[in-house]
């Protein structure tokens, strides 16, 4: 199987940079899967904004407003529809590396199940699971900056995403580090075995 290079992070994290510089920063061509693509494919019927549960809108990728700590948030919450599509997300993550295609993957594992899927389908001597990480106070800079963001979103995961108690082969952070400063720091990591998903597995 060829390599992939899991990103784990919240919104705005800064995972897909990262991704696009060690797209053009790696010497073999890298094929760049994001969850956001796969987001962005799903009918429009079944993208909720606060839909009731039950509804079509919540089947598939639904917005609601919460309370986290006292603070309005925005949380994510993905219906049996959007479920299958991440499942998908992570087999075709397993289908390109089984075809010899190096893959980088953008991705916000909201639950441990998520992270399991992929120990079970990846090769883990080729899989490298690196953690995304960044000042709440920079992430909430650049989300009000991005046009179709809701305000509150990455707050709302930005613990839960790492919540799954996991090792991970490297964690970077771009609070202040240059995108090829953090790539480069993986790349050399890569010179090296991985051994998260072979912790996970044993």
């Amino acid at each position: 199987m060829a390599n992939v290079i899991l990103l784990n992070g919240c919104s705005s994290s800064g995972k897909t940079t990262l991704a696009e510089t060690l797209q053009q920063r790696l010497p073999e061509p890298y094929q760049y899967i994001g969850l956001d693509q796969f987001r962005d494919g799903m009918p429009a019927r079944v993208r909720g904004l606060n839909a009731p549960p039950g509804s079509e809108g919540a089947r598939g990728l639904n917005v609601v407003p919460g309370i986290l700590d006292g603070a309005r948030v925005t949380e994510i919450q993905f219906g049996d529809f959007g479920q299958a599509i991440l499942s998908g997300m992570r087999q075709t993550v397993a289908s390109l590396s089984c075809a010899d295609i190096p893959v980088i993957v953008d991705d916000l594992l909201f639950e441990r199940s998520f992270l399991d899927e992929y120990v079970r389908l990846l090769d883990s001597q080729s899989a490298w699971f690196v953690a995304v990480r960044c000042d709440l106070d920079v992430i909430n800079q650049r989300e009000s900056g991005r046009v179709g963001r809701f305000p509150g979103t990455a707050t709302a995961h930005y613990d839960l995403v790492h919540a799954h108690g996991a090792p991970y082969d490297l964690e970077v952070d771009t609070t202040a580090a240059k995108p090829r400063e953090l790539a480069d720091a993986i790349i050399q990591r890569m010179q090296s075995p991985p051994q998260a998903f072979e912790t996970l597995k044993a």
